[in-house]
């Protein structure tokens, strides 16, 4: 028999669906945030506040299993630094001079990335078809990120912007790599909380130096709705989600919400920012997509 309900076995296939919307509201709000908020100081406000909400649904778990929370302290402090820190400001240091198409389609070769790792490091059975999704992913985001150049490819110049959010996906890949490699003591809710307050730590020096050398930020009605939308919607539900749909459904499973990532990406970047949807972006995010379906394929 499953450890798990019906009830919850269903939420997560829901979930499957609904939480690449979430991510997709964070694309915005990178690229609503510059001239409003530094990308530090949005990344630190929106996991202050996430932690804080969940923790008050988890805080008895914390404190019950407070013993352990030093043995585990290294890891939630590394997967802070790549979930909050890299997977945080640096999306939203992209966010100033890249589109939110852009952000969508390069992040939608995490799933690739997770399988070739899994293939690398853990040592998971990896074909030809699987070779070949890991070529094709990595050919459709060059392919955004150049423009479709491929012509005059010693000419092209590469968006800063596209850069950091490079970076940013790696790092994704690695946070759910470790996500699953790590085994915790503490349920999914709990951890995610304990995950977030190490991002916290980390990002506190950031932060500091930013505002003092880089982007001091002002406090405003707009900087502060950003800061509560970021924490509220793609930080404590869709991270929530994430974890929740990770411990019923699997890894493997669960990468296939950025399936969705590149049409709900395009889709409210069309809708909500007036972003135009060029033939590059098409033909970049069929590769991607033809990709991901090979490489996680079974």
């Amino acid at each position: 028999m499953s450890e798990f309900s019906a009830g919850e076995r269903r939420l997560a296939v829901a979930l499957l669906f609904i939480a690449p919307a979430l991510w997709s509201v964070n694309y915005l709000v990178a690229r609503w945030a510059p001239g409003v908020i530094a990308p530090h100081m949005l990344a630190l406000g929106r996991w202050a506040i996430a932690a804080a909400l969940l923790g008050a649904f988890c805080w008895r778990e914390i404190v019950a299993k407070r013993t352990h929370i030093k043995a585990e302290a290294w890891h939630f402090i590394v997967l802070g630094a790549l979930g909050m820190w890299v997977c945080g400001a640096f999306v939203y240091i992209g966010g100033r001079s890249t589109t939110a198409v852009n952000i969508g389609l390069i992040y939608a070769g995490s799933p690739v990335l997770i399988a070739l790792a899994s293939a690398l490091w853990l040592h998971e059975r990896f074909g030809v078809k699987q070779w070949l999704g890991v070529a094709l992913a990595i050919a459709g985001v060059l392919h955004i990120i150049i423009k479709g150049q491929w012509q005059a490819l010693t000419d092209v110049r590469i968006n800063g912007g596209d850069a950091w959010i490079a970076v940013a996906m790696v790092c994704w890949a690695a946070y759910s790599l470790l996500l699953r490699a790590w085994p915790s003591a503490f349920g999914a809710l709990a951890r995610l909380t304990l995950i977030a307050c190490g991002g916290v730590i980390v990002l506190v020096p950031f932060t500091v130096v930013e505002a003092v050398w880089w982007w001091p930020s002002t406090l405003s009605w707009k900087s502060v709705a950003l800061v509560l939308v970021s924490a509220l919607i793609p930080g404590a539900a869709a991270y929530g989600a994430y974890s929740h749909m990770q411990r019923v459904l699997g890894a493997a499973r669960v990468g296939m919400v950025l399936y969705f990532g590149p049409l709900y990406a395009a889709l409210a970047a069309w809708l909500v920012l007036g972003e135009s949807i060029e033939r590059f972006h098409f033909v970049g995010a069929v590769l991607v997509l033809a990709g991901i379906a090979l490489a996680t394929r079974r």
